[in-house]
């Protein structure tokens, strides 16, 4: 590429980055001020909420399974049919309360007897339950609601007192007489877990208070004790526990805060999703630098492909105005180029120039006999056969029709004629056409040298007056054309120097050493 067209091209770079850096610029800063705007009113109406949703909604899956885990165990025909028949052998329901625990991960599991009032675990008999016992409070109010089962939260004896999530389930006999209340134990870890899983993925604050006002369930250590003695929100409470869901803000130490409450029924909690108003614009903003780094590679990235895009399309201008599209070779026009590159070596060192015109023998018959798609594979073929056999220094064109221009610097006439006659051979020996339907052509040349005070188009015009004298003589063979009348005395015009026949090289024949080391056999 020269230096004009480089700096042209240079220029349209330039300008193409910064157009493209600039609307990626101003689309950034105007998408991070609607976002600034929008990012409140979005996380009130969606996101707060949407993330206590998702906690709810997990809490309840878990609790909907232990419910129809425990009216599975409410309906099974063994446990009513063991306690009707009195509870004998109390080992029997041990070992499928703890088949139960084991085999649907539960934490606990148990049973009561209406009639015995015993507490049955995987673990044998805890205890006899008494209406005197707070703890045992539960049982008498599932029985006279007379509701199928109810969730509570409580402690479980038969682990350590451990905070735990309860269904209780009603057993009727096969009459719809109340026998007992069944179920399983949630440890209520595992709505820890879920907190802490909804905070790191939400780098929000999320924890749960009960009907008091006091912080019964939290992600961090910090966030417990009573609401009433936190700054902001102490004022707050009352108005929260009396609304049970909606928005608040508050403010403390500076910053402002957006809280989301829901109230589970299920759980008798509050669910408190907390939002510093601060560290959600800081998302915002971090967003707008990637925006800011995105935009400058994909920047980079377009102004590159663009470059190598126009460098491509120009490459293939330059080689489609350059290159014969059948056969691979120069054009004509790329062969003014070339000679003129030629021409200035030649002067500069006065090396010899030699020219070869090669023209395909019959050419027409192989149009005529099998069609103008095997010709065309017969021209592109000879068209490989030149190219093989010529030096990087060389170059073959494709001056017209079946005709082919070769053109070899650092040769003189009697080497043209050699190098003329090795490619007449490797193409006589070459096959063409179909698969089993083999043919052969040949090629008839004629040979000249560029003189002193000669134009390449004389020289051209002689090698091609020696080819008309080789297809006169019978084809199949290279002529020698003879120096113009300045530059030598008389002579015969298209001297023969070797044919199909004979192969012989006469007066010309010569040492050329060298002349093909790196070209193949």
């Amino acid at each position: 590429m020269n230096r004009p067209r480089f700096i042209e091209h240079y220029r349209l770079m330039i300008f193409l980055g910064l157009l493209l850096a600039g609307c990626f610029f101003a689309t950034s800063v105007m998408g991070y001020f609607v976002a600034k705007d929008l990012v409140r009113s979005n996380f009130i109406d969606q996101d707060l909420s949407l993330t206590a949703s998702n906690i709810s909604a997990e809490i309840q899956k878990d609790v909907v399974r232990a419910v129809l885990i425990s009216s599975t165990m409410a309906h099974d025909t063994f446990v009513r049919d063991w306690v009707l028949k009195g509870e004998r052998q109390p080992q029997a329901m041990t070992r499928y309360l703890a088949e139960i625990k084991e085999s649907y991960g539960a934490f606990s599991s148990f049973f009561v007897s209406e009639r015995s009032g015993k507490y049955y675990t995987g673990n044998g008999v805890l205890k006899k339950i008494s209406r005197k016992e707070p703890r045992d409070a539960w049982y008498y109010h599932l029985r006279e609601t007379q509701q199928a089962y109810e969730v509570n939260i409580d402690l479980d004896m038969a682990n350590r007192d451990a905070m735990t999530l309860f269904i209780n389930h009603r057993v009727d006999d096969f009459k719809h007489r109340a026998i007992g209340a069944i179920g399983v134990g949630l440890t209520i870890k595992a709505v820890r877990r879920l907190v802490d899983d909804y905070q790191a993925r939400f780098q929000r604050t999320i924890y749960f208070a009960d009907q008091s006002g006091h912080v019964v369930l939290a992600g961090s250590p910090g966030q417990g004790g009573d609401l009433r003695q936190r700054p902001g929100l102490g004022p707050l409470v009352e108005g929260i526990l009396g609304g049970r869901t909606g928005f608040y803000q508050f403010e403390d130490a500076g910053h402002t805060h957006l809280v989301n409450v829901s109230y589970l029924p299920e759980l008798k909690w509050y669910l408190f999703v907390e939002q510093d108003e601060d560290a959600a614009l800081s998302g915002i903003r971090h967003t707008l630098y990637a925006s800011f780094a995105i935009s400058l590679a994909v920047t980079l990235t377009v102004v590159f492909l663009a470059g190598l895009a126009l460098r491509r399309y120009q490459s293939r201008i330059e080689e489609m105005a350059s290159t014969d599209k059948l056969t691979g070779l120069f054009n004509r026009h790329a062969c003014a180029m070339l000679l003129n590159k030629v021409i200035a070596a030649h002067e500069r060192q006065a090396q010899p120039v030699a020219f070869l015109m090669a023209d395909i023998d019959h050419f027409k018959r192989v149009n005529d006999r099998h069609g103008h798609r095997i010709g065309d594979m017969v021209l592109a073929g000879i068209a490989d056969l030149l190219r093989a056999r010529l030096r990087a220094a060389d170059f073959a064109v494709r001056w017209g029709g079946e005709e082919f221009l070769l053109v070899l610097p650092g040769c003189n006439v009697a080497e043209g004629a050699l190098v003329g006659d090795e490619l007449r051979q490797v193409v006589a020996a070459a096959s063409f056409g179909k698969p089993g339907a083999p043919f052969s052509v040949t090629i008839s040349i004629g040979v000249s040298e560029l003189t002193p005070q000669e134009s390449p188009e004389a020289a051209i015009s002689r090698a091609d007056e020696a080819l008309y004298a080789a297809k006169r003589a019978g084809r199949n063979r290279v002529c020698v054309a003879p120096k113009p009348a300045a530059a030598s005395g008389p002579s015969v015009a298209g001297e023969q120097i070797a044919d199909g026949g004979a192969g012989r090289f006469g007066e010309a024949e010569v040492a050329i050493d060298g002349w093909r080391r790196n070209a193949p056999a």
